[in-house]
């Protein structure tokens, strides 16, 4: 999610890139789980003949992300 904070749209390539190669299963579980919840939105396109993913966080993700945000930041200050 953090990654789709601060990029409007993020392939799936792209997420593999960042998150060091991750395998094409466990990403795409992941991103599933995301979507189950509403909280990315997903574009599918031909770019030339080749099939694209994209992805982009929702309003509600973002609101998700920057609660759990603030809730690690609430912890670390009770230290």
């Amino acid at each position: 999610m953090s990654l789709l904070m601060v990029e409007d749209w993020v392939t799936f390539k792209q997420f593999k890139v960042e998150l060091d190669n991750i395998s094409d299963g466990n990403l795409a579980s992941h991103l599933s789980k995301l979507e189950k919840e509403k909280f990315i939105q997903i574009k599918k396109a031909f770019v030339g003949r080749k099939p694209q993913t994209s992805y982009a966080a929702t309003d509600a993700g973002r609101k998700a992300f920057t609660d759990h945000l603030d809730a690690l930041e609430a912890l670390l200050r009770r230290n």
